[in-house]
Formats: structure tokens, C-alpha cells, sequence
């Protein structure tokens, strides 16, 4: 007998290997072999009597990894990710296999079954036992404590939910900021565990999940919670891994990467912010996990919630056309708490400096002699954008990519934030000469500097990826703002979602006007989903908030949506636009993007995969193969980007192109080039 098996991580089809006698194989079975001299983790994805191969031709696999056998509905989501994403099945098998530690294994030498050697942690609990737990039928329920009170909106869409219970369907949580979506979560996932059932929880960011970990175990201290994210270590990957297949799990909390973890007894589904770009992985595997949670709850027949105040068009779309169902929390949670007043200020307006309008400058005063939090964000990290000549107009760029770079002031340096490039500040101009650099732009540290300043008596504090790397960063920052230990925050993006602050009063958004001046059609929506999510960490309690958005463009719907008629009614300007310009969702995207130190080498590839693509658009009506263009950013890491886009107003007429497509890619010589193929594209 031979075992087929896709090497995780690989590239490559499935290899035939030979299974040795007395080792139990079945598929789904995680094994180790060798190919090419190297060590690799494999998983057994069919059983075959005659090899693909000549027999002489094929080694023996060598040994069979303790962990349980992938179970069946798992290898499916690989499949529908595979065939839909067009993506190779070794890759996609990498984010199902949890990381594994050196241990011991069932040795394919050995005569013993797999099901009598321990597992790779020293556990008693074998492979074998562990498959029978993950296969047996959900207990009869538990007793589940959930100190939830919730108010009626609240209340009648937990009910909703858990009227959908046992079939499939996909609820639209669209609620305003603090109407507390994450309460109705919980509640419903209460039900769920009470009746047996486990429940998978995604959240956008790794930063969110300590704190919505914390609400999940206050709110059902009963309920066993683990959590997955790329950002644990691989020993607690793997132990949350294993609980989770074994069915001991309740609660499966994770970011994008846990929408493959093994959940045997799954009855809910919730995706949190499920607007948010960061559910898209933007290299390797380029999947959307909120979609493979869609279909991973309807091959499951299990309902799912998509919670968000500002959902994307294509869940609008969905929701509009019957296809969703709309629950709506339409206030605040806190009966007391109201939403934030909107101003909208000119940034060069009287009074401003260092980058902060006047009437900025004035309310950070008056939050701080009210003994009140603020939050002023900038979605630009660093002390200043760019570094330029006065003289001669040079500024700074990188080396490797065709973008500027950035300063930093801690520590001195200018770095690029697209390949890592750094290097020592300029302190003349290599041009001319001139020794006047002028920093443009702010920053969050330079706009921290300019608040130390003004407020010499503050206590301020920045929050971004420079100043949070240390572990467990983030989470000392959120008790220092409970504890009232933080009167100014600085920040970025991390800031703007899913954090509740009660005495934050005052929000100041700098920088807004970057995004109105991008290539990509999906800006502004993103624009409008920030400002919203940002406006709403103010006035989260009794006490009134105020946001101040600093434009040159007050008139700009983004703008006047956040100020007057809010998202909805943005939302319907821009679907209306997309139907007329034909772009998403009013049609369907894949994108052919390669790079190449040399442009004439991915010119020639992207030429000859747009013949090939024109050939078949001639068979398969309905497919538009357009044109190869520069990438957005089109040099990164020495790197130069190109791009081909193809486009087609059916989902069904794009995917019966992309599947010959992507076979006349992988036959097109690229050995200097390197290619991916995204479906469904959330960046250019």
C-alpha cells in the first residue's frame, strides 16, 4: 500500500510513499518523510494500492507524527481553500498541521501501531485516544454561568442568533460603535456551550486578543478558552491545538490563522470586525478567513455572526439581497453614553503648529484640565514621513524600493517600512550640499515630542509598533489607561478598534486627507471604517466625547458621513459607484502580480501569461485579462512589481478561468521571476 502525501509547505503535488507494514494509516494521518535529504511534515491526504510512480522509484515514509489524524471536515476546508484560492495543497495543509516540537513519534521501522507510542509533548493521551475523543458525540450540555445583562437590543438579537441553531445561515451584527456586539457574542456563545457545542471566535488583530480573551473567561468563567494566533509560541500553538481537537475546548479564540483549527463539536461561528483587511493574508496563502469561515459554517450547517459597525459592501451587498440577515444595535450599550460630537477643522488653520490645528490644541487642554483621557491618531509611525532638501527638493528614498524613508528620531535613524532598509540620517544634502534638511510630515514621535511640549505636565504615551515590540507591551498600556495612569495617547491603528476606555472624552485624527490621494478604489471605504472605529473609542460612558478630524476637504462624503448622515449612507454612495465603475462586489477580481530584479525578466513573464490568458478568455466567455501595470509600490526589496488583473462580473465564469489559468502559469518558464496569484484581492 501507498500512502499519498502533501508535504506541508510545499509547492509541489502530493508523492507516493511506501506505507511499512504494521504502522495504521489513514487519511489525514501526519507523518514524517524524507524528499530530497531533507526531514519534511507531510499529511496522508489518500490511500492507494498502485503508486503513481514505478515502485522502485519510492521511498518508505519514516515515521508517524502523535497528533490525531486531521480530521475529514478539516482536509475539506483545505480542499474548498485550494480549489477556490487556487493555491497548492501543502501550503494550505501548513496552516491546518499545528507547529511541531521534537519529540517522540511512531517509528515506521516499528511493528507496534501508532495508537500505542505517547504523543510529542509526553502526554499519556495517545493519537488513537485522541481521535476517538475528537469523534465522540457532544455531553449532553453544561451548566454555563454568563452574568449577561443585556438590553433589548441586545437580548432579541441573541435570541435571533439562537433561533438559527443546528442549520446554517450568516447574521449580520451591524451595530455602532459601543453597542456592545461583543456582549451578544458571548451571550449566544453561551447557549452554544450549554448545549454541548463549541464555538470558534475570530478577531482582526493579535493585540485584541488578550483583552476580548479576558471579557471572554470574566463573562463564562465555566468555559474552557484557549487561543490561536500566529503569535504564540509554537509549544502553545500546540497545546491549544490539541484542545481544541480533542473537543476539551469551549471557546476557540484566535485572528485569521484559527479559522483552521480543528473543532469537533463546532455550533457557532462568530467574525469579529469582519470588515477589517487584516482577515485577508496578503502573502503565501492568500485566503480571506472570513470567508472560509462562511463556508467552513455551511458545510458544517452551523450558523455564523459577522459582527461590525462599519461592515464592508460586499456583507451590505449580501445583507440588501436576503442572502444575510440583519441584526441591528442601533444605541450605546450604556444607557448614559452617547455619541461623540464630529468637527471638522482645516489643518492649516489659525493657530496651528506642529502639525495640530488650534481647535485641536484647545480641547487637548480642556480634556486635560478636566482630569479627562485623549486620544490623538496619526496613522504614521515614526518621527516625520520624509526627509527633504530645502535647496534642491532631494529627499531621502531607499535604496531597494520606490518609497521615501522614513525618520526616526528613537533611535536616530531613517528606515524604510517596506524592506527594513536603515541607515544613518542624512545631516547635509548629498545633491547640493545644503545642511537645511527639513523633516515633512508628522509622525507618532514627533507628534509625541510636540505634545511633551505643550503639556510638559502630561503623562503621555505612544502606542505603535515601534514602542509596543517588547512582549506584553500593549496589555501594560491598557492597564495604565484603566488605572486613569495616561492623560494623552499617540497612536496609531492599533489604537483605533475594539479597546474601551471609559474616561477617553476627546479624539483627534490627523493624516486623514493621505488616503483620499490612493490608487486602490477600496480607500475610501477603508477611510470610512477607520474614522468611524476611531471616533467611537470617545465618549464610551457617562461622559461626552468629542472628535476633531483635521481635512482640507470638509465637503468630501467620507467626511460629512462621519459628521452628519454616518456610514450607512456612505456605504449606498459607494455601492452605487462600484455598480457603475463595475468593481467589487458588483464584479469578481484575480490578480497576477510577479516581481523581478530585472523588469525586462517579469515584462516577459506577465506578457506571456496575459497570451495565455487571452487564449482562454476567447473559450470561456465573460473573463477580462487586462493589461500588465506597475504595482502600486512598484519596487520593493531591489525587487521590480508588475501586476495583471483580471476581472468578470460572474464568481462562476472567473473560477472556470483561473483553474486552466493557473495550469498555464505554473508551465510558463519563471525561473527569475517570482508570481503569486490572489483571488478576491484586498490590495494592489
Amino acid at each position: 500500500m501507498i500512502a499519498r502525501i502533501a508535504i506541508c509547505g510545499a509547492v509541489t503535488p502530493p508523492f507516493d510513499y511506501w506505507i511499512p507494514a504494521g504502522l495504521d494509516i489513514t487519511r489525514g494521518t501526519v507523518v514524517r518523510v524524507s524528499l530530497n535529504r531533507r526531514a519534511c511534515v507531510g499529511v496522508v491526504v489518500a490511500i492507494d494500492d498502485t503508486p503513481a510512480v514505478a515502485a522502485e522509484k519510492l521511498h518508505t515514509l519514516d515515521e508517524i507524527v502523535a497528533l490525531p489524524p486531521i480530521a475529514q471536515e478539516l482536509l475539506d476546508v483545505a480542499a474548498f481553500v485550494v480549489g477556490y484560492y487556487h493555491e497548492p495543497i501543502g501550503e494550505v495543509l501548513a496552516h491546518v498541521v499545528p507547529p511541531l516540537r521534537k519529540g517522540r513519534a511512531a517509528r515506521a521501522k516499528a511493528a507496534a501501531p501508532a495508537s500505542a507510542k505517547s504523543d510529542a509533548t509526553g502526554s499519556n493521551e495517545t493519537a488513537a485516544s485522541a481521535a476517538a475523543q475528537a469523534a465522540a458525540p457532544a455531553s449532553s450540555g453544561r451548566e454555563m454561568a454568563a452574568p449577561f445583562t443585556l438590553n433589548a437590543a441586545q437580548q432579541a438579537a441573541v435570541d435571533a442568533i439562537d433561533d438559527g441553531a443546528g442549520k446554517f445561515g450568516v447574521s449580520l451584527l451591524q451595530g455602532v460603535t459601543g453597542s456592545g456586539k461583543t456582549a451578544v457574542y458571548l451571550a449566544a456563545a453561551a447557549r452554544a456551550i450549554a448545549r454541548g457545542g463549541q464555538v470558534l471566535i475570530l478577531v482582526p488583530e493579535i493585540n485584541l486578543t488578550p483583552q476580548f480573551e479576558q471579557q471572554v473567561r470574566a463573562s463564562l468563567p465555566s468555559a474552557h478558552v484557549v487561543t490561536m494566533h500566529s503569535g504564540l509560541a509554537a509549544g502553545a500553538r500546540n497545546t491549544s491545538w490539541r484542545a481544541a481537537a480533542a473537543g476539551d475546548a469551549d471557546v476557540i479564540l484566535g485572528t485569521r490563522l484559527a479559522v483552521f483549527a480543528p473543532v469537533p463539536r463546532l455550533v457557532l461561528c462568530v467574525v469579529d470586525e469582519e470588515h477589517d483587511p487584516s482577515y485577508k493574508q496578503q502573502d503565501g496563502v492568500r485566503y480571506h478567513a472570513r470567508d472560509v469561515a462562511i463556508w467552513r459554517a455551511y458545510a458544517r450547517n452551523v450558523p455564523i455572526v459577522l459582527g461590525s459597525a462599519t461592515p464592508s459592501l460586499e456583507t451590505l451587498m449580501h445583507a440588501r439581497d436576503g442572502r444575510y440577515r440583519t441584526l441591528r444595535l442601533s444605541a450605546r450599550a450604556r444607557p448614559d453614553a452617547r455619541p461623540a460630537s464630529v468637527t471638522l477643522v482645516p489643518v492649516r488653520g489659525q493657530d496651528a503648529h506642529d502639525g495640530i490645528a488650534g481647535e485641536l490644541w484647545r480641547a487637548l487642554g480642556e480634556c486635560l484640565g478636566a482630569g479627562e483621557q485623549s486620544l490623538v491618531f496619526v496613522n504614521r509611525r515614526g518621527y516625520a514621513p520624509a526627509l527633504k532638501c530645502a535647496a534642491c527638493a532631494w529627499e531621502a528614498m531607499c535604496p531597494h524600493c520606490a518609497a521615501r524613508l522614513v525618520l526616526h528620531r528613537v533611535p536616530a535613524m531613517m528606515r524604510c517600512h517596506h524592506c527594513g532598509h536603515a541607515e544613518k540620517v542624512a545631516h547635509a544634502c548629498p545633491q547640493c550640499g545644503n545642511v537645511d534638511l527639513l523633516p515633512q510630515g508628522h509622525g507618532t514621535q514627533r507628534l509625541e515630542a510636540a505634545l511633551a511640549a505643550a503639556f510638559p505636565a502630561a503623562r503621555i504615551v505612544r502606542v505603535d509598533r515601534d514602542s509596543m515590540r517588547a512582549r506584553g507591551a500593549f496589555a501594560r498600556v491598557r492597564e495604565r489607561v484603566a488605572d486613569d495612569d495616561v492623560d494623552i495617547l499617540v497612536g496609531t491603528q492599533m489604537l483605533a478598534k475594539g479597546h474601551d476606555f471609559p474616561r477617553l472624552t476627546l479624539v483627534g485624527v490627523l493624516g486623514a486627507d493621505n488616503a483620499l490621494y490612493s490608487g486602490d478604489f477600496r480607500a475610501t471605504e477603508r477611510l470610512a471604517a477607520l474614522l468611524s472605529q476611531v471616533a467611537g473609542r470617545a465618549g464610551r460612558a457617562s461622559l461626552p466625547g468629542r472628535v476633531i478630524v483635521q481635512t482640507d476637504f470638509p465637503s468630501h462624503p467620507v467626511f460629512r458621513s462621519l459628521a452628519d448622515d454616518g456610514y450607512p449612507a456612505f456605504a449606498d454612495t459607494l455601492r452605487a459607484e462600484r455598480e457603475i465603475a463595475g468593481l467589487p462586489p458588483y464584479s469578481h477580481l484575480a490578480l497576477l502580480s510577479a516581481e523581478a530584479q530585472q523588469h525586462d525578466d517579469v515584462a516577459a513573464f506577465l506578457d506571456a501569461a496575459r497570451q495565455a490568458g487571452l487564449r482562454l478568455a476567447q473559450a470561456l466567455d465573460g473573463v477580462e485579462v487586462n493589461p500588465p501595470l506597475p504595482a502600486t509600490l512598484s519596487r520593493r526589496a531591489g525587487y521590480e512589481r508588475v501586476q495583471l488583473l483580471l476581472q468578470s462580473r460572474e464568481r462562476r465564469k472567473l473560477q472556470a478561468f483561473l483553474a486552466p489559468f493557473r495550469a498555464e502559469l505554473d508551465r510558463l518558464p519563471a525561473r527569475r521571476v517570482r508570481w503569486a496569484l490572489d483571488v478576491d484581492p484586498a490590495s494592489f
